[in-house]
């Protein structure tokens, strides 16, 4: 089953809302790293992903990759935008139970978070986060296969050559709303921004069954 248009659509704006995001983290570094304090807040990292329950009987451990972008009300409570990218591979046993060699699942999510600092001011910071917004789910199925493409060598000229390549036998996107919620701990560092380790859960409602995953994230957050 192959994505609808409506679907691809809303993912080509997810894309650059995530491009947009990224130029205005860079730029508010550049406008701000003068400035002891700010209630502009911008993190990024990245780590790994699990999924849960249904979901991770059939999918393998995989990556994800995350940035934000929001506002600290004041030294305890903020609120963050929030994008990120989770790539998990469909485990052998799925695959064999449906036949296909191989198989892939990427989650992109648009959240809204606040968060809740528990002690701003220390060296060691406790928070709690949580938020909902907009899910993207693509599901692909692929073999290995063989291309055809063209070299050149300055004595033989052009000449054919054969590469490995992964083919798509199937790919099926959907949008559905979802939630996370998380906690983590950040250390402050003499750049006035602070290294921190999270883990989130995160639900994407999807008709009768949810992708369940917990996403684990290392990243750096000014």
């Amino acid at each position: 089953m192959l994505p609808t248009k409506q679907a691809q659509r809303s993912y080509n704006i997810m894309k650059r809302i995530v491009y947009s995001l990224i130029l205005a983290m860079i730029s508010v570094i550049c406008l701000n790293a003068q400035e002891e304090s700010s209630h502009l807040a911008f993190q990024l990292g990245t780590g790994f992903t699990q999924g849960l329950g249904r979901t991770g009987s059939n999918l393998d451990t995989g990556w994800n990759i995350s940035g934000g972008i929001g506002y600290n009300f004041n030294s305890y409570i903020g609120a963050l935008l929030d994008v990120n990218s989770n790539s998990l591979g469909i485990n052998s046993t799925t695959l064999n139970n449906i036949g296909v060699p191989g198989g892939n699942v990427y989650v992109f999510t648009a959240t809204l978070d606040p968060i809740v600092h528990l002690n701003p001011h220390g060296h060691l910071d406790c928070y709690i986060t949580g938020g909902g917004g907009l899910f993207h789910q693509r599901q692909n199925f692929t073999q290995p296969a063989v291309a055809t493409v063209y070299g050149f060598d300055p004595f033989f000229g052009f000449y054919p050559a054969a590469v490995p390549v992964t083919q798509i036998l199937s790919s099926y996107s959907v949008n559905k709303p979802g939630f996370d919620a998380g906690v983590g701990i950040a250390m402050g560092t003499k750049w006035h921004g602070k290294f921190y380790a999270e883990a989130r859960y995160e639900r994407m409602f999807d008709g009768a069954y949810h992708t369940d995953l917990l996403p684990v994230t290392f990243g750096y957050r000014w």
